[in-house]
C-alpha cells in the first residue's frame, strides 16, 4: 500500500493560522511526518505553528523547486511507495497552482498513489471572489513580462481577450514592481475597462478595490513592495 500525497496550502499573510486554515486540516497536516517543500526552513516556521507529532528535528523533509529536474520526481515519491503519507507543501498558498509541484502531482497519478487537497487559501480564488468581475471565464497567467514595451503589448493583448470572450484575467507581478505594473495599466487599458487591485490578502491590511481604469487614473494607490493581485476585465 502507498500512503497518500496531500496538498497542503501555506498562509498567504502573517495573520494567525487559524484565520487560514481550518483546524480539520491542521490536525492531519500535524499528523505527517514527510514532507517536499519549496524552502526548508519557512516550512519549518510554519509546520512549528501546528505543534505536530514528530519534532521539528525528526520530519523527513525533502525539496521541490523551480531548480528541481523532472528526473528528480520519481525520487520525491520513494516515501510513499514505502506507506508514508507525505504532504506537499508550497511557500504559499496552494501547492501546484501558480506553483512547481503540479508534475510531481501527475506523476503520483501515473504512480496510482492517492492525491489529497486540503483547504486553505488561494490568493486567485480569493481576490476573484471579490472582484466583481467574471467569476464564471478567467485565466490566470502569472507574471506579465518585464520588458515595457512587450509588457504593454501583452496588457493590450489581455484586454482584447477579456473583451472578446467575456473573460477575467488575472495576473500578478514581483512586489517591487507592482507601482510600474499599476501605472502602465491605467496607461494602456481603455477607459470603461474594470480593474481590481487585491493587497495583502487574508492580512489585517487586506485592500479590495474594483474601478473602471478612468477611476483609478484619478488616485492611485501605493502598491510598492506589497503583494498583490491584479485582475482585468474589459
Amino acid at each position: 500500500m502507498t500512503g497518500k500525497l496531500y496538498l497542503v496550502p501555506a498562509p498567504i499573510s502573517h495573520a494567525d493560522i487559524a484565520w487560514a486554515l481550518p483546524a480539520s486540516v491542521q490536525q492531519c497536516v500535524a499528523e505527517i511526518s514527510h514532507f517536499i517543500v519549496e524552502h526548508p526552513k519557512t516550512a519549518r516556521q510554519f509546520l512549528k505553528q501546528l505543534n505536530c507529532t514528530c519534532s521539528l528535528q525528526e520530519l523527513n523533509i525533502q525539496i521541490l523547486n523551480e531548480h528541481t529536474q523532472a528526473k528528480d520526481f520519481l525520487a520525491l515519491l520513494d516515501p510513499l511507495f514505502a506507506g508514508h503519507d507525505v504532504g506537499l507543501l508550497s511557500e504559499a498558498g496552494c501547492p501546484a497552482v501558480a506553483d512547481p509541484g503540479a508534475g510531481l502531482v501527475r506523476l503520483a497519478h501515473k504512480n496510482n498513489i492517492s492525491v489529497v487537497p486540503l483547504v486553505g487559501p488561494s490568493s486567485i480564488l480569493l481576490a476573484l471572489m471579490a472582484s466583481g468581475l467574471n467569476g464564471q471565464r478567467f485565466a490566470f497567467h502569472g507574471y506579465l513580462p518585464i520588458e515595457s514595451a512587450a509588457r504593454t503589448s501583452k496588457i493590450a493583448e489581455l484586454e482584447r481577450i477579456s473583451i472578446h470572450l467575456k473573460q477575467t484575467q488575472i495576473f500578478i507581478e514581483t512586489p517591487y514592481r507592482n507601482q510600474k505594473l499599476l501605472e502602465q495599466l491605467v496607461k494602456v487599458c481603455n477607459d470603461n475597462t474594470d480593474l481590481c487591485v487585491a493587497t495583502d490578502l487574508t492580512s489585517s491590511r487586506e485592500r479590495i478595490a474594483t474601478k473602471s481604469i478612468k477611476e483609478w487614473r484619478c488616485a492611485l494607490p501605493d502598491v510598492n513592495k506589497i503583494p498583490a493581485i491584479f485582475l482585468l476585465q474589459g
